[in-house]
């Protein structure tokens, strides 16, 4: 999620906890914490992909944070040494933070390594957009009650249970909502089934009403919306290609085994100019995506590995507009080189 959510979220946390006994000292801990894990962007790895993939690797593993929590606690008690008697209470608020920021970075769709150094792919539940108001509004509001009142006034304390309560239920109604959505996909897949190999439901931005739809075909990639205020369940894709093709040759290169098992195989491949560019489908809108690298450059008639390098993208703040209309029931405008759905079920 953004700084401003896993801040307020950790400052929660953090008054919840340990509030009552140390006053504002737990939020303002709570609120260090939880921006700490993402401080490894600040990390230069020395390559595009290295920097990409292992944002959120270490430095969000429940196991590194639960080795780093004794160093957290003993430097706190070097700080406020009068609060000794509370090591406990400050170890739970240090995990809990710690905790409470990867999980909620592990229902946003970009992947965070959980349980690393264990190789598995990392946790991309994507239940909620990385910039939501509807989850963070009501923490801050909570967090700003408690620091503002009175310490001798239970209604911050309370308020900003309020808010921790608010934001949790919203969680677990995104969790619902995809379900949903996936369920609908599930369905309208197997009644107008077109070749496909997997599918993955991701919230638009900034709400969890609409969706989009990612499916994977053996020629590329369709995309398709579908809005939980939508009067019907049929839905309406468009394809997009892909080729994979011209990663022959590129099979054994570290970059490309990398983005193929980061992006959970969510992935296309295409030429511009000289240059073989991967892209990860999960974030942004077509033909926008946020992570776009260069893993290789033609040299006919072979392709071979170059050092890895993000490539620019537009950031077209109308898109959002368009979403918001597709929430309402308009089509979402197709980009180009795309192919009608039905040529792909042999309409």
């Amino acid at each position: 999620m953004d700084s401003l959510t896993q801040l307020t979220l950790g400052a929660a946390v953090g008054e919840a906890v340990l509030g009552r006994q140390v006053g504002r000292r737990a939020a303002l801990w709570g609120a260090l914490l939880g921006t700490l894990p993402d401080l490894d962007v600040l990390v230069p790895l020395g390559d595009a992909v290295r920097d990409f993939t292992y944002h959120r690797g270490p430095s969000h593993s429940l196991f590194v944070l639960a080795a780093l929590t004794p160093l957290v606690v003993w430097l706190i008690l070097k700080i406020h040494p009068q609060t000794r008697p509370l090591r406990r209470r400050w170890a739970v608020l240090v995990y809990a933070v710690f905790a409470t920021h990867v999980l909620l970075d592990a229902l946003t769709v970009y992947g965070t390594q959980i349980f690393w150094p264990l190789p598995v792919p990392p946790a991309s539940w994507a239940t909620i957009f990385v910039i939501d108001p509807f989850y963070t509004v009501p923490l801050l509001l909570g967090v700003l009650a408690a620091l503002i009142l009175r310490r001798t006034n239970p209604r911050g304390r309370w308020l900003n249970g309020a808010g921790l309560a608010l934001s949790t239920l919203y969680l677990v109604w995104s969790i619902g909502a995809k379900l949903h959505v996936n369920a609908v996909v599930e369905a309208e897949l197997a009644r107008a089934p077109f070749p496909h190999d997997r599918f993955l439901t991701i919230p638009t931005p900034f709400n969890t009403l609409l969706w989009r739809v990612l499916v994977m075909t053996p020629t590329g990639y369709a995309e398709g919306y579908y809005s939980l205020l939508d009067r019907t369940r049929l839905l309406e894709f468009t394809h997009y290609p892909s080729q994979p093709e011209l990663l022959a040759g590129l099979e054994d290169a570290w970059t490309v085994r990398r983005l193929q098992w980061f992006t959970h195989g969510f992935y296309a491949v295409s030429r511009e100019g000289d240059a073989v560019v991967m892209a990860d489908l999960r974030m942004g809108l077509e033909p926008d995506y946020f992570f776009r690298f260069q893993v290789g450059a033609v040299h006919n008639p072979r392709v071979v590995p170059v050092e890895s390098r993000r490539l620019p993208v537009a950031r077209r703040l109308d898109r959002l507009g368009e979403l918001w209309d597709r929430l309402r029931g308009a089509p979402v405008t197709a980009g180009p080189a795309t192919v009608p759905v039905k040529q792909l079920q042999g309409g």
